[in-house]
């Protein structure tokens, strides 16, 4: 009988690949790119809410995908590095902000220098994570002493009665990839879900302060509302999505 070789292959590989397929299309998603108008001023608002004014801060934009939250960031003042795990998203990310340095790495491993940035951000990065409390304390070392962290995020697992009827009515018409992408998400960290109160205790025990959730998103929301059919704006509203800010001494 013949024998399969070993792999080296694991689940940052399988996640690394889908979100590299995704790319091409990724700006096409509403939720996905920040439209200008409404929903670019609604983001720009919980941004200075958490962070304040950019002053030409030095800010990472962890899982940078395509650029969308890298370009809010620029255009706050703030001094932008981005960085991604999948090279067709930096390519994108590149072509669209060519001013903006953009790097290729595992946001859980990042290889950079201690206390090498003022601020982090992410958005829709900490639910795909393989190890969070390896991440938030990869985070915590590059970040300056009283730097800060914004992590923009959800529990897209855990369903509400409203969100399990809307969902039943969702799956009667997949999107694409669907499967590929559940596949993916039963084998992370948080694949029952990544409650802001669970993500509160991890940056905590990674030595960060100051942690405070915010879920008052619903200016967000109604921008994207326009973009989204009923459907979709419907099950956003009825998810655990949040803004979570700490400080690291």
């Amino acid at each position: 009988m013949t024998q399969v070789p070993p792999s080296n292959r694991d689940l940052r590989d399988d996640i690394r690949e889908y979100w590299s397929d995704r790319a091409a299309t990724f700006d096409n998603d509403p939720g996905h790119r920040i439209a200008d108008g409404a929903e670019m001023s609604a983001w720009r608002a919980l941004f200075t809410r958490h962070l304040g004014l950019a002053e030409g801060r030095r800010l990472l934009d962890l899982a940078s995908g395509t650029g969308e939250i890298a370009r809010l960031c620029r255009d706050m003042g703030f001094a932008v590095t981005g960085l991604d795990w999948a090279e067709p998203m930096l390519d994108r990310a590149r072509a669209k902000l060519p001013g903006v340095t953009f790097l290729q790495a595992d946001a859980e491993r990042t290889m950079l220098p201690d206390a090498s940035t003022d601020v982090i951000v992410t958005r829709h990065l900490v639910w795909t994570l393989v190890d969070p409390a390896a991440a938030f304390a990869e985070w915590h070392r590059i970040l300056a002493p009283g730097g800060q962290l914004l992590v923009v995020d959800g529990d897209f697992v855990s369903r509400s009665w409203l969100s399990r009827l809307v969902g039943k009515v969702a799956t009667a018409r997949p999107r694409p990839g669907f499967s590929r992408h559940a596949e993916i998400l039963s084998r992370v960290h948080f694949a029952h879900g990544a409650r802001g109160r669970e993500v509160v205790a991890l940056l905590r025990a990674a030595g960060f302060e100051d942690v405070q959730v915010d879920t008052d998103l619903g200016a967000i929301h109604r921008a994207q509302a326009v973009q989204f059919g009923w459907l979709k704006s419907v099950l956003r509203r009825s998810e655990h999505r949040y803004a979570i800010s700490a400080r690291r001494r």
